[in-house]
């Protein structure tokens, strides 16, 4: 049996990254996009894999890295981010773009781009990372909720239009988890992104990542729809136990 193929976007980082450890581990050849192309070789040489620039806001960026990809199998949409935490009354509307054109745009882009090689493939997976904030609301957090109730919609749609073609779609929806997330919401600010997870343990990237892995590698026809992470310490997305 051949190797299967795995491409993973926002993979220079974070979730991104650990994903591409996890299913590399798991006998994929994982094919890495971001913007941070230094770090992507690095993990590419790491894991065996393959690593190309991309950009996911940039509709040319996204079709070079697509045309640079012969097949796929699974597609891990994990790019995107928050910026800001703005009431609606104070919103900054270049905040609110970025964030529609990464989370929302971004991953249509790389869907639409990639889903004839994922069906092709006689076995594809769509595995798209939202949020919790996908399906909740918060104070000061118009701007990325929006955006995540989107993708999510987004992503869910898929399981309906194509629904008895050889395409598995899972919806990953994490609670709070550590990464540079916070780090890149308050604009490179440590000491209030460190304050978002003081007193309380959060999900760590491996965390999300052993979950997309476990989903990419069930039976082709168990499909895992939506799978919700949360720290044991948080309820929603407001309210949480800190010690």
């Amino acid at each position: 049996m051949s190797t299967r193929t795995a491409v993973i976007t926002g993979a220079s980082a974070g979730i991104g990254a650990a994903t591409a450890r996890a299913l590399a581990k798991a006998g994929f050849h994982v094919v890495l996009g971001a913007r941070r192309l230094d770090r992507l070789r690095s993990l590419a040489a790491e894991l065996s894999g393959t690593a190309h620039q991309l950009d996911v806001t940039d509709a040319e960026s996204v079709a070079s890295f697509v045309a640079q990809i012969p097949e796929c199998h699974v597609l891990v949409n994990n790019a995107g981010g928050a910026r800001g935490l703005e009431r609606v009354e104070a919103a900054d509307e270049e905040h609110w773009r970025w964030m529609w054109e990464t989370n929302v745009l971004g991953t249509l882009r790389l869907t639409k781009a990639l889903l004839p090689k994922l069906v092709a493939s006689g076995d594809g997976h769509v595995l798209t990372v939202t949020s919790v904030a996908g399906h909740e609301v918060y104070d000061g957090g118009a701007g990325y909720t929006s955006a995540k109730h989107a993708q999510s919609a987004l992503h869910r749609t898929l399981r309906s239009e194509h629904f008895g073609e050889p395409v598995r779609i899972t919806e990953i929806v994490p609670g709070m988890v550590e990464t540079d997330f916070s780090l890149n919401r308050f604009d490179g600010d440590a000491e209030r992104a460190g304050k978002v997870y003081r007193g309380l343990q959060p999900l760590t990237a491996e965390d999300v990542a052993d979950v997309i892995a476990f989903a990419a590698t069930r039976p082709s026809h168990v499909n895992l729809d939506q799978i919700v992470i949360k720290p044991r310490a948080q309820l929603d997305g407001s309210r949480f136990h800190r010690t």
